[in-house]
């Protein structure tokens, strides 16, 4: 048994129409003390021949948490049946967990932390009608799924998810009621209270949970198979107006953070997308402020982290969101770099370790088609691209008025360490020292500021306790 392939689950491409003087920056002046980095391949990671070998590449990538995406549909009993299972649906007995078990007791066994996103599709007898996988999935039912599931895995989660892009027609139905407004948020919020609640019935007293997991763009009001855009879909699951009026009748959510899936289009990490209710890497303020408004009208807690829970460049050979191999380890170092630099932000992720099939255009998911991800930091031969070597070693560079100013990680450091910075000039073949010896704080993370006006590209290299040396993907500055 295997997971369910992932489908196309945003449509952005519809939605919307970067002489040596150098100098290391003491670890104060960072902006972050650091943040969690989730990675999540469940293609090579929930199959018995090809996991073990996956685990070991992202262990010497530095990787030691995972995001695992648990589809109802895949472990239940009975799901592609209208009649409800005749068995006791809180019994872990009752399901088939397979590789999800084995992937979280592998994780386990490394002193991984695991983030467990349990989501839809659904069993057939669970939604109203009986005749689907997404159409208004019952509370009642995942409540019991859910106490399934924290009696199984309480000892190997550290931190629980509720529903994947549940503002996607593909994961959660209907996205719209009859007179073009959401109907999403509140059927959301309906499972999110009844999968809390299924795992405090699971004996986890203050389970630590995520809401949202949205996808990053869509529309205020309309109709069909289109996504919800995240800010309106978070105002519509607090119970909040436009205008952050909080209906009485709803009380706060105990969530520990809003999970949000900050993809944006080829035009680089800074852009701006228009809609002010959609929220891209570039805009992440758009959401920091939607919950600060949300705390105030006490629908939440104040001051609630964000948690980039699903993340990646695509490159070729997807034909509609592609940037080159070379540019996707530089766009990635820079979102990652304007995750670090947010404090609200608690983590940053990475989807896909080798690319999907390419599939269809995109949206085309909301009508049962695949839509494969070209986010991996290898082909789907398994050739590495740039980022397999940038991933380890993240560098970005941006020009100043000085000069340069150069950000980076060691990721699989565990404590202070020392990189080596090269530096290309123009018209020069080969790269030479920018700096011999650059300490990283506690963390990993790095800052230098050079002069080196003439610099073309720059590089980083490591050399790992145990005597290997790395060497990053080659980055040329990026300019906002």
């Amino acid at each position: 048994m295997h997971a369910s392939p992932r489908r196309l689950a945003w449509t952005l491409a519809a939605a919307l129409t970067l002489a040596v003087g150098a100098a290391a920056v003491p670890a104060s002046a960072l902006a972050s003390t650091g943040q969690t980095t989730y990675f999540e391949a469940p293609t090579e990671l929930l199959s018995a021949k090809l996991r073990p070998a996956a685990l070991n590449t992202l262990q010497g990538l530095g990787i030691h948490s995972l995001r695992i995406v648990m589809y109802w549909e895949d472990v239940a009993p009975s799901p592609n049946s209208a009649t409800t299972p005749k068995v006791d649906l809180t019994n872990p007995k009752n399901y088939n967990w397979g590789q999800y078990a084995a992937l979280l007791a592998a994780a386990h066994q490394l002193h991984w932390t695991v983030m467990l996103d349990v989501s839809g599709p659904v069993p057939k007898w669970a939604t109203a009608t009986h005749k689907d996988h997404v159409t208004r999935p019952d509370p009642l039912d995942f409540q019991r799924f859910m106490t399934a599931v924290g009696r199984e895995f309480s000892s190997e989660v550290a931190l629980w998810s509720i529903w994947n892009e549940p503002n996607h027609p593909f994961f959660l139905m209907p996205q719209w009621n009859a007179n073009k407004t959401p109907a999403s948020p509140l059927i959301y919020r309906d499972l999110w209270e009844s999968g809390y609640t299924g795992l405090r019935d699971a004996a986890i007293k203050t389970p630590k949970v995520l809401i949202g997991e949205t996808a990053p763009t869509g529309y205020e009001r309309t109709t069909g198979l289109h996504d919800v855009a995240p800010i309106t879909f978070l105002q519509g699951v607090l119970c909040l107006n436009s205008k952050y009026k909080k209906a009485s009748t709803c009380s706060s959510l105990p969530a520990v953070g809003w999970a949000h899936h900050a993809y944006t289009i080829p035009a680089g990490p800074y852009y701006k997308v228009p809609d002010p209710n959609d929220v891209t890497i570039g805009t992440l303020s758009r959401l920091t402020h939607a919950l600060d408004l949300a705390a105030a009208a006490g629908a939440i807690k104040g001051g609630l982290p964000v948690y980039l829970t699903e993340f990646g460049w695509q490159t070729k050979p997807n034909k509609q969101l592609a940037v080159s191999p070379a540019n996707q380890a530089v766009f990635d170092a820079v979102s990652e770099h304007i995750a670090y630099s947010n404090p609200r932000v608690a983590a940053f992720s990475q989807y896909l370790l080798r690319d999907d099939p390419v599939g269809g255009p995109a949206g085309s998911s909301v009508n049962g088609g695949y839509v494969g991800f070209q986010t991996g930091l290898e082909y789907i031969n398994g050739t590495p691209k740039p980022l397999f070597y940038g991933f380890r070693l993240p560098l970005t560079v941006e020009r100043t008025s000085g000069g340069f100013s150069l950000w980076g990680l060691v990721r699989p450091a565990k404590g202070t360490t020392r990189v080596q910075v090269l530096v290309r000039y123009k018209g020069a073949k080969k790269s030479v020292n920018l700096a011999r010896s650059v300490t990283t704080n506690i963390h990993g993370y790095w800052t230098l500021h050079t002069s080196a006006r003439d610099a073309v590209s720059f590089a980083v290299r490591w050399r790992s306790p145990t005597g290997t040396l790395y060497t990053g993907a080659t980055i040329t500055p990026y300019f906002r």
